[in-house]
């Protein structure tokens, strides 16, 4: 494999594989006395005390430890608590939560998502639209205003993104998984009109939606057209809302380009197949639309085949 397909890649591009024992170490030296209490100790600065509670500057709060980017200020809201406070994280798989029961409390602990470094606790008493206060220590975050370069860059430009509905998402999640190339498939839902549709929504074929699978993949190893090829391959393409016995506007075949690259590779390959490929001698109903907005599945679908103790088999 290769290094970026051993990296954990997050929504927005950056590299959250967590570090190692010794990385942390390394990095730790850096620290004062106040800042390694706080960060490494789960330690609590002052309120009122912290050079960023009423900063007001627009920009980007990164991790004081590993420069990964934790908060955006567009998110920052005064909560009156004497810490920094925001409603959502710059993204929310640079975040991880853990149960705190310290001080006869049970409290939810927020930690940098790479390093694992101490941030604060999360509340459910904040504002629209999450109604969350992300409630951080002041010494755990750096602020790099706009205008200034972030220290560390995503490396997004490395990987690309990709959509595919063809039926069941588990079945489609898992088969694609286990392509050499493709760093990560996530099931969700795409090409409806609801927000943040359920599962249960979604079935009853009232919001529209596909169910769908996000697919990063590197293209130095897999390309567009051998990801377009290899799900023709393992879906019907001719069989409207349907795939074999699942039966609903959610099982249809759809491609949904990123861009208008992807977009120009997937209707020639549409043409090329309705013409001399496996599926010349029927109507090809696979809807092809720039990508609309992908909705995460819930958990329990996530990796479903695997969970339960096996994969799909692959078509030759």
């Amino acid at each position: 494999m290769s290094s970026i397909e051993n990296t954990l890649i997050s929504q927005s591009g950056y590299d959250i594989t967590p570090l190692s024992t010794d990385r942390i170490e390394q990095l730790a030296k850096k620290l004062t006395p106040e800042e390694a209490k706080v960060i490494l100790n789960q330690g609590t600065e002052p309120a009122f005390c912290g050079n960023l509670t009423d900063n007001k500057k627009e920009g980007v709060y990164i991790c004081h430890l590993c420069d990964l980017p934790l908060f955006k200020s567009d998110a920052k809201f005064t909560s009156g608590t004497g810490w920094p406070s925001f409603f959502q994280p710059f993204d929310e798989q640079h975040v991880r939560t853990h149960t705190d029961t310290s001080y006869g409390m049970t409290r939810d602990e927020i930690v940098c998502a790479r390093c694992g470094g101490h941030l604060g606790h999360v509340f459910t008493d904040g504002p629209k639209p999450t109604g969350l206060r992300f409630c951080v220590n002041s010494v755990s975050l750096d602020f790099v205003e706009d205008g200034q370069q972030l220290p560390e860059q995503p490396i997004a430009n490395k990987v690309k993104t990709a959509y595919f509905a063809g039926g069941c998402f588990w079945g489609v999640e898992d088969r694609f998984a286990q392509l050499p190339g493709v760093i990560d498939a996530v099931s969700g839902y795409q090409g409806g009109n609801d927000d943040n549709p359920s599962y249960e929504d979604v079935c009853s074929g009232a919001t529209g939606h596909a169910e769908s699978v996000m697919l990063r993949y590197d293209p130095a190893q897999i390309s567009y057209e051998e990801l377009l090829a290899f799900f023709f391959k393992i879906h019907n393409p001719t069989q409207g809302n349907r795939q074999g016995p699942d039966v609903g506007t959610q099982y249809r075949s759809a491609i949904y380009p990123t861009d208008d690259e992807q977009m120009k590779i997937a209707k020639q390959f549409i043409k090329d197949q309705q013409r001399e490929g496996k599926w010349a001698e029927k109507t090809i109903t696979t809807e092809i639309k720039m990508a609309p907005k992908f909705y995460k599945a819930e958990d329990y679908h996530q990796d479903y085949h695997l969970k339960h103790g096996g994969h799909c088999p692959i078509p030759d």
